[in-house]
């Protein structure tokens, strides 16, 4: 009976300080995150996207350890415990997981950019002023076609995305004397998928004549898009 006792007192303490620690960091909007930076000038800032969207931008001064790497708690363990750090990734689903586990390797304070790089580009657009990749102009062109259009926004990172894409081949091979599919990659488009206000990936649109018809912000399957169409 001691045994069980005991046995379930552990159980117990160890969800109590799992539950503690996965709220051990702070997520904060630009505001805030810019604010903490501009405080700490020697906070440790981490940019936890792919070594390619670290490429297309980032935040000043940010250091590029890549979630999805082979290495990122070796290199994490390089950084200052006792110095705050505060990460982001592109719309907040890795800087989120990366947060937690700088937390529990014992970094005293993890602030993490709620909405990720793409909430900072479009709150603070003068810090990517300069237009990359597909124009405004060029995606409204994309919209105009006698045909049923569907844009498809997707990064070579996201996993629903990597979900959707043979499907979508299959479709824009079987329906193309009905419908175009435009894939779009955000990464390399990022100044119009800010300006279209998007933030999360995928981003699934469909027009008809021009007009949006169908548009949804996460995984869609193959059923529900041929259903929109």
């Amino acid at each position: 009976m001691k045994n069980i006792i005991h046995y379930s007192a552990l159980i117990l303490l160890l969800f109590i300080t799992s539950c503690t620690n996965s709220q051990n960091f702070k997520s904060v909007a630009v505001t805030e995150f810019k604010s903490a930076l501009e405080k700490n000038p020697d906070a440790q800032l981490i940019d936890v996207r792919t070594p390619g969207e670290y490429a297309g931008g980032y935040i000043k001064n940010a250091k590029n350890i890549d979630w999805n790497g082979s290495n990122f708690d070796t290199q994490v363990a390089a950084l200052d415990k006792n110095k705050p750090v505060l990460v982001y990734c592109l719309g907040g689903g890795r800087s989120k997981k990366a947060a937690a586990t700088l937390n529990a390797m014992g970094f005293h304070e993890v602030i993490e950019l709620d909405g990720g790089y793409l909430a900072w580009s479009k709150t603070l657009p003068e810090a990517n002023a300069t237009w990359k990749g597909m124009t405004k102009e060029a995606y409204a062109t994309l919209l105009t076609s006698d045909k049923v259009v569907v844009i498809d926004f997707y990064a070579e990172w996201c996993a629903p995305c990597k979900k959707m894409a043979p499907y979508l081949e299959k479709m824009n091979t079987e329906l193309a004397d009905k419908v175009i599919i435009h894939r779009i990659d955000a990464d390399k488009n990022k100044s119009l998928f800010n300006a279209l206000g998007y933030q999360g990936l995928p981003v699934v649109l469909v027009y008809k004549n021009g007009k949006e018809t169908f548009k949804k912000s996460e995984f869609v399957s193959e059923e529900e898009l041929r259903k929109a169409l």
